[in-house]
C-alpha cells in the first residue's frame, strides 16, 4: 500500500521517444556536501588500514582502539561514531553495517576493502536522500568495485613492525575479475597485534547482469585503551597492554549479484545478497573493576546470515512542460542472528553467561524520489521513504517510520550552484533493547559549490541535525547507551585546487557543535578538523601526495571537565614508475613520529592494588610511530 502510494503521488507519464531524453550519469551534485572520490585520489592517498580510504571525505576521521582486526573509529559532523553508528556504507551494493550488533549498533566493518579494486566512492551527508536508511543521517558512503582490470596487477608490501601484504588481481576478456589478497602485521604493541587477512574476491560481468563473491578471514590480537595514569606510573610502556589476551577472529562471506535493463527513457536496476558474517571478540576495558579476582574481560559473540536486496525504477517525464527525473524503489533486509552473546571471561575462557539471544530482524524500505528542472537556473528535488521494522528475540516489537525530504537548487551562473537541503531519517536501535525500535533525526543544510576562481572548486555547507534520541559510545562495558535527544550544528569548506594537470592542492576545514538537549556536551563528539594536501598525478614517472590532518580535543565527559588532547599527523606517499610494467611505492604514516593518541575516552577502571570503586581516567589508544612501507607492484 505505501509502495503504492509513494508511485502515485511521483507518477508523471514515461515520455515517448520523441521527447529525447537520454538516460545519462547526473553530473551535478544534490548538496555542497555530497561528491565522489576517484581512483586517482585513491592512487595517491597513504593507508594504514583499508578503510582510511573514507578520509578522503571532507571533514572525515578514521581511527582505531583496538587491533587492527576490529572495525575502525569514525568521526564525522560532530559525531563519535563509535564503529558505524549513524553513517551508512555499502560496498559492491551490499550493506557493511550490522544492526543489533555484538559489540555496536550499525558495526561497519571494512577490513574486506580492497583498494586498488574500488572504482569510485560516493559520499553523501545528512538525512536529504530518499534511497539511503537506516544508519545514514550523518551520512553515506557507497562503495563500487571496476568490473575489470585494463592489466593483471601483481604487488608485495614490506614495512615497519612486520607487515606484510601480497595483491594478485586480474581480468580474464574484460569479463572476470579475481583477486586475492594475504597480509600481516604486528604494530608496535608489546604484545603483537598477530594480524592475519585472507580476502578474495570473484565478479563476473555478463551483458545486463553481474555476480560478485567474496571471502574475508581476519584473526588478532589487541592492545586495547589503556589508562593515562598507568603510563605516568611506568606501570606499562606507552604501547603496553593490561590484559595480554583480548583479541578476536572475524569472518565475512558473500555472494552479490545485479542486473539492469535500460528504455529510452528509463532504466530499471535490481540487486541481491546473501552474507555470511562473524565475530568473536575479547576486550577488558576495565581490568579489575567489576571482578577483582578473575578481571572484567568479556566476550561478544556475533553469527548471522544476512538476506536481501534492492530494486528500483528511474525514468524521465515532463511535468508542466519541464523536464523530471524520477525514481521508486524498494529495498528488503533480514538477518538471521543465530546466535549474539555476551560472556564474562579470563583469558579467553569462560566464565559465566551474562545474555545470549538469537535474534530474526527484518526491514522493509520503499522510496521515491522526484527531481524537477522548473528553469535553466532552479530544480527541485521532493523524496518520501517509508521503513517498516520487526524484531524477533524474546517476543515480537515493529515499528514504522515515514521520512520526507526536500531539495532546492540555484544557479545563478554556470560555474556555482547554490543547495538548500532538508529532510528526516533514522537510526534503529539494538532489537534486544527495550528503548525506541526507531529513532528519529531530523537535518537541514544551506550550502554553495562554486568554481568561478579558475582552476578552484570550493564549496560551504552550514548544517544542522537533531536526534530524537543519542547513542553514546560507553568505554566501560564497549556498548552504545541511549541518552537523550541532541543537537549539532556545524560548518564544512572544502577546496581543490587544480595548480596544473598534474598537480592538485586540496584543504578541507569543519567545526561541529554537540549538544544533548539538557546543555550537556556530548562524550567524544567531534569539534574541529582540518586536513590539506597535495598530490602529484602523473609528473613524468612520478606520482605522490603529502598530507597533514588535524583532529582537534573534544570533550569527554558531559560537563566539560576533561577533554582530549588535539592530534596532527602527517603522512606521505611517493610513487616511481620504473619502467612501463614495474612500479615502486614508498608510504610514510605518521612521519614527524607525533606523540598523539587514535581514541581516548574518560571512565573508571581499577588496575591492581588500586581501591575497589576504581579510579577515573583519560584512556587512550596512541597512534602508532612513524611507520615505512615498501610496495613493489608489476602490471603486465
Amino acid at each position: 500500500m505505501i509502495a503504492a502510494i509513494l508511485f502515485l503521488a511521483l507518477g508523471q507519464s514515461v515520455p515517448q521517444a520523441t521527447d529525447s531524453i537520454v538516460v545519462t550519469a547526473k553530473e551535478t551534485t544534490d548538496a555542497a556536501s555530497a561528491g565522489t572520490i576517484t581512483p586517482e585520489q585513491i592512487e595517491v592517498h597513504a593507508e594504514a588500514r583499508p578503510g582510511d580510504v573514507l578520509e578522503m571525505i571532507p571533514g572525515m576521521i578514521i581511527s582505531q582502539h583496538s587491533g587492527e582486526g576490529k572495525a575502525n573509529q569514525y568521526y564525522l559532523r560532530g559525531f563519535n561514531l563509535d564503529h558505524g553508528t549513524d553513517f551508512a556504507t555499502t560496498v559492491a551494493g551490499a550493506p557493511v553495517n550490522m544492526p543489533t550488533h555484538a559489540h555496536g549498533q550499525g558495526y561497519s566493518d571494512l577490513n574486506f576493502l580492497i583498494p586498488e579494486l574500488i572504482n569510485s566512492i560516493q559520499f553523501k551527508k545528512g538525512p536529504y536522500y530518499a534511497d539511503e536508511g537506516d544508519f545514514s543521517s550523518a551520512g553515506a558512503a557507497n562503495v563500487d568495485y571496476v568490473n575489470s582490470l585494463a592489466r593483471p596487477i601483481v604487488s608485495f608490501t614490506g614495512g615497519s613492525f612486520g607487515y606484510m601484504r601480497a595483491l594478485v588481481a586480474g581480468s580474464w576478456h574484460n569479463q572476470l575479475l579475481g583477486a586475492f589478497e594475504l597480509s600481516r602485521n604486528n604494530g608496535p604493541w608489546v604484545k603483537p597485534d598477530d594480524y592475519s587477512k585472507l580476502n578474495a574476491l570473484l565478479h563476473y560481468t555478463g551483458t545486463s547482469w553481474s555476480v560478485t563473491a567474496s571471502a574475508y578471514d581476519g584473526r588478532w590480537s589487541s592492545t586495547d585503551q589503556i589508562p593515562d595514569r598507568a603510563v605516568a606510573d611506568h606501570f606499562i610502556s606507552r604501547f603496553g597492554n593490561i590484559d595480554s589476551s583480548d583479541g578476536g577472529k572475524s569472518h565475512r562471506y558473500s555472494l552479490a549479484g545485479e542486473w539492469q535493463a535500460s528504455g529510452d527513457n528509463s532504466l530499471t536496476k535490481a540487486n541481491a545478497y546473501l552474507i555470511g558474517y562473524g565475530l568473536q571478540l575479547f576486550s577488558n576495558f576495565t581490568y579489575f573493576l567489576d571482578d577483582p579476582v578473575n578481571g572484567d574481560q568479556f566476550e561478544q559473540v556475533d553469527h548471522r546470515i544476512v538476506a536481501g536486496g534492492r530494486a528500483s525504477h528511474l525514468w524521465f517525464s515532463h511535468l508542466f512542460g519541464n523536464s523530471s527525473e524520477n525514481f521508486i524503489g524498494v529495498d528488503v533486509r533480514h538477518d538471521h542472528i543465530g546466535s549474539i552473546g555476551l560472556y564474562h571471561t579470563r583469558q579467553r575462557e569462560v566464565l559465566d553467561t551474562i545474555r545470549r539471544d538469537k535474534v530474526l530482524e527484518t526491514s522493509v524500505g520503499v522510496f521515491a524520489q522526484s527531481t524537477i528542472q522548473w528553469t535553466p537556473k532552479l530544480r527541485s528535488m521532493i523524496g518520501l521513504r517509508a521503513d517498516d521494522y520487526e524484531f524477533q528475540v524474546r517476543g515480537r516489537t515493529s515499528a514504522s517510520i515515514l521520512s520526507p525530504k526536500l531539495t532546492l537548487a540555484f544557479a545563478p551562473r554556470s560555474d556555482t550552484e547554490l543547495y538548500v537541503n532538508a529532510g528526516t531519517g533514522f537510526h534503529s536501535n539494538d532489537g534486544r533493547g527495550t528503548m525506541t525500535p526507531l529513532v528519529r533525526t531530523v537535518g537541514s543544510e544551506v550550502g554553495v559549490r562554486t568554481s568561478v576562481i579558475p582552476r578552484l572548486q570550493s564549496t560551504l555547507a552550514l548544517w544542522a541535525l537533531d536526534i530524537d534520541s543519542e547513542l553514546v559510545f560507553a568505554g566501560d562495558t564497549a556498548t552504545t547507551e541511549a541518552s537523550g535527544a541532541s543537537r549539532r550544528t556545524g560548518v564544512e569548506w572544502s577546496n581543490n585546487v587544480r595548480i596544473s594537470d598534474h598537480i592538485l592542492f586540496d584543504a578541507d576545514l569543519a567545526y561541529s557543535k554537540a549538544r544533548l538537549r539538557t546543555g550537556d556536551r556530548i562524550p567524544g563528539a567531534l569539534e574541529g578538523v582540518a586536513s590539506a594536501g597535495v598530490s602529484l598525478h602523473d609528473l613524468g614517472r612520478v606520482s605522490g601526495s603529502l598530507r597533514y590532518r588535524y583532529l582537534g580535543p573534544r570533550p569527554l565527559i558531559e560537563d566539560n571537565s576533561v577533554r582530549s588532547t588535539r592530534s596532527s599527523l602527517v603522512t606521505a606517499t611517493l610513487g616511481y614508475d620504473i619502467t612501463r610494467h614495474y612500479r615502486m611505492i614508498v608510504d610514510g604514516l605518521n612521519l614527524l613520529n607525533a606523540r598523539v593518541s587514535d581514541v581516548d575516552y574518560y571512565y573508571a577502571s581499577r588496575l591492581p592494588g588500586e581501591p575497589l570503586g576504581g579510579v577515573n581516567d583519560i584512556h587512550t589508544h596512541p597512534v602508532e610511530p612513524r611507520t615505512l612501507r615498501l610496495r613493489f607492484e608489476a602490471a603486465f
